[in-house]
């Protein structure tokens, strides 16, 4: 045990191992391609599969193959296991080593939905967890580089289906700052945001991703950009519902967790 201890921490004392590792913490529970992985750190590939090989034998992060990709993953219960050696084994459970994340008001939840754009999926998530009406829930979204404009295929597609998207535009952090300071659960929708370290959230709020593929990018006739836009909409639908069913006046922060994460898992 002791050994593989040193091993993980020897592993993470490297900074651009430890950038992979916060990457794939970001993507949980999700798996990230070895080639993801790469491009989104500007690491050459034979640096990156050295890495990520380090990172595996440290029992750190798991990987499958799929197809011809290798794909990795945040191996939380080794995390865990680290975590629990480091302040119960070596440190004694002193308390104040453990510091513990802000209380969770469950009569005001600030839920902040993040993208690269802010034009289209995190839009339409405001809008329809905005709709959901939960009460002492406030929702919002932002772009880490945001549009001019919001997408207008997002736009109608929301307004065909009952959501009013006056109040919809695409912004930076910056125009939800005070927000940030006091974010409950931030929930990124694509992959290039989760795989950016982004901005600091005061508070360690509850984070997950729900990466859902980006529908503006989406190539061919007007149809098929139109159902693009609409099987989007649904994916998100469905994980919002799922998310807005939950007990949330009864969950602990723990329980919060999972559930977000267990609702990443969701199918579009």
């Amino acid at each position: 045990m002791e050994s593989l201890i040193a091993t993980q921490l020897s592993c993470l004392s490297h900074p651009q191992r430890l950038e992979i590792f916060q990457l794939l913490m970001r993507r949980y529970p999700g798996d990230v391609s070895a080639g993801e992985i790469v491009s989104a750190l500007g690491l050459k590939p034979s640096t990156g599969s050295v890495y990520l090989g380090a990172l595996h034998n440290a029992k750190l992060v798991s990987k499958r193959r799929e197809g011809t990709s290798l794909l990795y993953r945040a191996e939380l219960d080794s995390v865990t296991g680290l975590f629990g050696y480091l302040l119960e084994d070596c440190c004694l459970g002193r308390p104040d080593l453990c510091p513990q994340p802000a209380p969770i008001d469950k009569g005001q939840l600030n839920v902040v939905f993040l993208c690269t754009g802010n034009s289209a999926r995190s839009l339409m998530a405001e809008a329809i967890l905005r709709d959901a009406d939960i009460p002492g829930m406030s929702v919002y979204s932002a772009g880490t580089h945001p549009y001019a404009e919001p997408n207008p295929v997002a736009l109608k597609t929301l307004e065909k289906r009952g959501h009013d998207t006056g109040t919809l535009r695409a912004k930076p952090l910056e125009d939800v700052g005070d927000t940030l300071r006091h974010a409950d659960i931030v929930l990124t929708v694509c992959d290039r945001a989760a795989n950016t370290e982004g901005p600091k959230w005061p508070g360690n709020p509850i984070r997950a991703h729900w990466g859902l593929p980006d529908p503006v990018g989406v190539e061919g006739d007007k149809k098929f950009r139109k159902a693009a836009f609409k099987q989007t909409y649904r994916a998100l639908r469905r994980k919002i519902d799922a998310f807005a069913a939950l007990p949330l006046n009864t969950l602990s922060r723990a329980d919060l967790q999972h559930a977000v994460d267990d609702i990443a898992k969701l199918e579009p």
